[in-house]
Order: structure tokens, then C-alpha cells, then sequence
């Protein structure tokens, strides 16, 4: 695969009620086959569902202070501190301050939500 840059015009951003997700690369973005990096912007009390990926991914903080529950177990991040989630990880994010968190992971994922029967496709930030 030749080198492709993805300018920051291109980054795309989805908002949710928990965060806000900032796409940096992406396969959809045609800069990757499989891998995705995006920012993950949260205001101090936002807290992300409950919910696990079936890939692994990696977690840093650029900003702020987070907590990370996987798996009923927390961990509390600051800045560059990274955590690595494991596929199959239930987890739940939540912002102690103001947070900002690179991620990076495949995109080709399914996640899952405890009590739901089937999985979800994968967010619009990753794909």
C-alpha cells in the first residue's frame, strides 16, 4: 500500500451524547486496510455505555483524567498513560476532567452491548 496522508481536513467527527470522536485514519478514509486512530474528546462526568469490542485496542490520554473499567476492575489515567484492552473486554469509560484519549484498533469490529442479543456494526468513527 503506497503512502497516503490523511490531511486534517479530512478528519471526521462524530458526536454522541458521551463524547466527541474525531477520525484521524481510518479505512474508510482509504488511508488503511484494517487499522483505525481517533481522538476521543469527553467533558469532566461524561461516562461512555457499557459495552465490548472484539478486538483488541490501545487506549492513550493525552489530557485530563479518566477512569476505565474493564471488566468490573477501574483504572484511573492521566496524561500519557495507555492502556491496552483486550477483545472480549467489557468496558466503560468515564471522565474524572475535561479528557482527551487517542485510540487506535482494527476497524473490522463488531460491539457488543450486555443484554442486547446480536452485536452492533462498528461505529462510524472507527469504520
Amino acid at each position: 500500500m503506497p503512502q497516503t496522508p490523511v490531511r486534517a481536513s479530512q478528519a471526521r467527527r462524530t458526536e454522541t451524547p458521551n463524547a466527541q470522536m474525531t477520525t484521524l485514519a481510518s479505512p474508510s478514509q482509504g488511508a488503511t486496510a484494517q487499522l483505525s486512530m481517533w481522538l476521543v474528546d469527553m467533558r469532566a462526568g461524561q461516562q461512555g455505555p457499557l459495552h465490548v469490542f472484539d478486538v483488541e485496542q490501545i487506549w492513550h490520554v493525552l489530557q485530563g483524567q479518566v477512569e476505565i473499567t474493564i471488566d468490573a476492575d477501574p483504572a484511573i489515567l492521566g496524561p500519557g498513560d495507555t492502556l491496552v484492552l483486550a477483545a472480549g473486554s467489557q468496558r466503560q469509560v468515564s471522565a474524572l476532567t475535561d479528557v482527551r484519549l487517542a485510540v487506535c484498533g482494527r476497524a473490522d469490529t463488531a460491539v457488543y452491548v450486555p443484554g442486547e442479543a446480536t452485536s452492533r456494526a462498528a461505529p462510524p468513527w472507527i469504520s
